[in-house]
């Protein structure tokens, strides 16, 4: 939940979206994004730190295998996806790696932003703990069959590699508690209606803070 007292008053409030594949995170992203709200998208950030950052690529290497990382600046991503996804361990030494350089560019990101609010989004944004490093969090929702179909629509996976990838992610029903604002995307509640709800809510929290 929100940790508003520890935060430097002239700095942006930080705003952690999140939810599971499939879920419609980078739609919601960019209607805030057409809100004037910076977006700093991890996900993305960790994928550019794993193809060019030469101690990082060092680790996952010795890790995964120097197969996943056959030249400078190219990742196999199939063949590290194969190695996570059916790996909870070696799924969690990834993370352990990757993650505090994200926090690292966030937080420099971050710093160089003059919005009342900036929003980070990540996929895994209660299960890396990044989320008691937010201020408050956005929950996104949708019933596991909607969020498989639009999967399989989206990137061709069959509905077991789908249900892979949802297993290495926490359930709805886990993050609920934990979140400060939640998103119904079920395609039947408007998304733009619930995010503007939210924009001024978050506007009016910070300026009371």
């Amino acid at each position: 939940m929100s940790n508003i007292s520890s935060r430097n008053r002239h700095l942006p409030l930080k705003v952690g979206v999140t939810g599971g594949i499939g879920s419609g995170k980078s739609v919601v992203c960019r209607i805030f994004s057409i809100l004037g709200i910076p977006v700093f998208e991890a996900d993305t950030e960790a994928r550019r730190i794993i193809d060019h950052d030469p101690e990082i690529r060092k680790a996952l290497s010795q890790l995964l295998g120097r197969e996943v990382f056959p030249e400078p600046g190219v990742t196999d991503r199939k063949k590290m996806a194969h190695a996570i996804f059916n790996n909870q361990e070696i799924l969690n030494e990834v993370n352990a790696i990757v993650h505090p350089a994200v926090r690292q560019r966030f937080k420099e990101w971050w710093l160089s932003q003059e919005t009342p609010y900036v929003i980070q989004e990540a996929a895994i944004l209660f299960e890396s703990g990044a989320s008691g490093l937010m201020d408050l969090n956005i929950l996104i929702t949708a019933p596991d069959e909607v969020k498989a179909a639009r999967i399989v629509k989206r990137d061709g996976f069959s509905i077991q590699q789908v249900r892979e990838r949802m297993d290495n992610q926490w359930p709805d029903a886990r993050k609920l508690p934990l979140a400060d604002f939640v998103i119904h995307n079920d395609g039947h509640q408007f998304l733009i209606e619930q995010v503007m709800d939210i924009h001024q809510k978050i506007l009016k929290h910070g300026k009371i803070c």
